[in-house]
């Protein structure tokens, strides 16, 4: 309720500019110990995925919280998980601004950051600040810079940094908004690039002492063989997850409004049912031991019961909390808990 009353302040402003306020806010809620009120009352639905355990299985895309500053603050929204970042080796400003357009009457945005990050660095010395102790995914990326030959260099950087400090690892290889990076999703450079990473993780593990599990995130924009090649390679691999989906260059159902022409990933209602259909077809390609995470579009407790259907293990969201607020986290594991 207090949301709806802030909101239209918030849609005043420019995106980035409201996105960073509202989170400055919560840490500040979140240290005066009333950033759960927002959230309404937490339920349990616990859950086992990926050899971890979940107080309940929705969490928080990445992508809200870049540099892994606002952990507390999300933490106490009532999310089973959250993933931050993309994390990229070395600072980077991203691309240049504006780079984040609201789409209301579709409840979706698009955005062209393009792995804006203060670099693995920075983002160790946050999550190491954080007091939160639950499940916590990092999602790595390449630097713009860096061109797709060396791109598995920019990997294991960035899977070394934050090893010690993950929950589970995702490998993000579909954002639109970096120059030929999906280009890595292609079966040809796959295969190596999974193999490199796996080998590396089971390295970390005996040094660590712990095996923190590996995710892939995929474009919803991959055709129905390049599902199969991607869900052949992870399961040849030993990678423990796959998120689906990214967000899409399409513009289908939005072809309309003006703001659609802008240049970046579409996320939100619009995604919903193409990242389902994404998520269906890797479950009947996928072994059962290897978890898919459905994220796009999820609004209510029954776009999450949707993914969950269709073969997902977890679900996440991001652009729906732009415009339903906090209290759609609490509603949605109600929601699944009641069902």
């Amino acid at each position: 309720m207090l949301y709806r009353a802030v909101r239209p302040f918030l849609f005043a402003l420019d995106p980035e500019t409201a996105h960073s306020l509202t989170l400055r806010s919560l840490d500040c809620l979140e240290r005066l110990g009333v950033a759960a009120i927002a959230a309404g009352p937490a339920t349990r639905l616990p859950v086992r995925v990926m050899g971890l355990e979940f107080p309940n299985p929705v969490g928080l895309a990445a992508g809200l919280d870049k540099d892994g500053e606002y952990i507390d603050g999300l933490a106490a929204l009532g999310f089973g998980f959250l993933e931050v970042g993309a994390v990229t080796p070395r600072p980077q400003a991203g691309n240049p601004a504006p780079r984040v357009f609201r789409l209301p009457e579709a409840e979706a945005l698009i955005n062209r950051l393009g792995f804006n990050s203060r670099g693995a660095d920075t983002f160790v010395r946050n999550i190491r600040r954080s007091r939160h102790r639950g499940v916590v995914g990092v999602n790595i990326g390449r630097n713009a810079d860096t061109p797709n030959e060396r791109a598995l260099e920019d990997y294991l950087e960035c899977l070394n940094k934050v090893y010690p400090h993950a929950g589970f690892v995702t490998a993000n290889v579909s954002s639109p908004n970096t120059k030929n990076l999906r280009d890595l999703q292609r079966a040809e450079e796959l295969d190596g690039f999974l193999a490199a990473l796996a080998s590396e993780r089971d390295r970390l593990a005996l040094q660590h002492g712990r095996r923190v599990p590996l995710a892939m995130k995929i474009s919803p924009d991959l055709d129905d063989a390049g599902i199969e090649a991607v869900a052949d390679r992870v399961a040849a691999r030993g990678i423990d997850a796959v998120i689906a989906t990214n967000t899409t260059v399409s513009r289908q159902g939005v072809e309309h409004l003006a703001t659609a022409r802008e240049q970046g990933g579409l996320s939100g209602a619009p995604l919903k049912a193409r990242s389902t259909a994404v998520v269906a077809r890797l479950r009947r390609a996928l072994p059962s031991s290897v978890a898919i995470i459905g994220v796009g579009g999820i609004a209510s407790a029954a776009d999450a019961r949707e993914k969950l259907d269709a073969g997902a293990d977890l679900v996440q969201l991001y652009t729906a909390l732009v415009y339903r607020g906090p209290e759609l986290v609490g509603e949605i594991v109600r929601g699944l808990a009641a069902r």
